[in-house]
């Protein structure tokens, strides 16, 4: 679920702290990362100053400063969250029942979690030239790539895969609040139908 490196105006939705991540954890640490997330998402990295999210953490900027030492430490933070959550995701897609390619496709629609939220705060910073942010969403990129080729035994049609589920999240995550609308269930299932040819080409292909 890649993050297009452009500007675009992430759809309002509302934010779900009790996922299963924000479940696990729970500390000022954390909720200084969400305050962060949010102001990126929400206005961009110019509003996400440190005094910004030491107010809308609810801590005091020595609190904030306690943990995070600097805005470099807070995009490091947050690059470390991004890899704990696409791990995640990725170990999910490995041991799907459906398969990596069927896995990746379900889940590339936008719910606002935390691995959502996530990968477009650290988008916002690669539109800056972050390294630290473009260099964290290459690394997340290619091990999602990783694990479909090794379900797949093709990188190109692993590829192919990546590229439509990748199409959904951009439609979902940035274009509709423009009006476009949510992809349905019923289309998600027409386009697993088409992975599903992909997958079975490749095979007949390969035998």
């Amino acid at each position: 679920m890649v993050v297009m490196e452009q500007i675009y105006t992430v759809q309002p939705v509302q934010y779900n702290k009790g996922d299963a991540y924000h479940r696990e954890v729970s500390s000022s640490r954390e909720r200084i990362l969400d305050s962060f997330e949010d102001a990126l998402i929400r206005e961009g990295e110019r509003a996400a100053t440190m005094d910004a999210v030491a107010a809308a953490a609810d801590v005091s900027k020595g609190g904030l400063l306690y943990h995070f030492p600097s805005k470099e430490a807070l995009v490091d933070g947050l690059a470390e969250r991004l890899r704990t959550l696409a791990e995640r995701d990725r170990e999910a897609m490995t041991s799907a029942q459906d398969g990596a390619a069927r896995y990746y496709v379900q889940t590339s629609v936008f719910e606002d979690s935390a691995l959502d939220r996530a990968l477009v705060s650290m988008a916002r910073l690669a539109q800056q030239g972050h390294p630290t942010a473009k260099e964290s969403l290459a690394e997340i990129q290619e091990r999602w790539l990783d694990a479909l080729e090794a379900q797949l035994g093709d990188r190109t049609t692993a590829r192919a895969v990546k590229l439509l589920g990748d199409g959904l999240y951009y439609d979902a995550a940035f274009f509709a609040s423009a009006g476009s609308g949510r992809t349905s269930r019923r289309e998600i299932e027409k386009l697993l139908d088409v992975v599903d040819l992909i997958v079975a080409g490749r095979a007949a292909a390969g035998s």
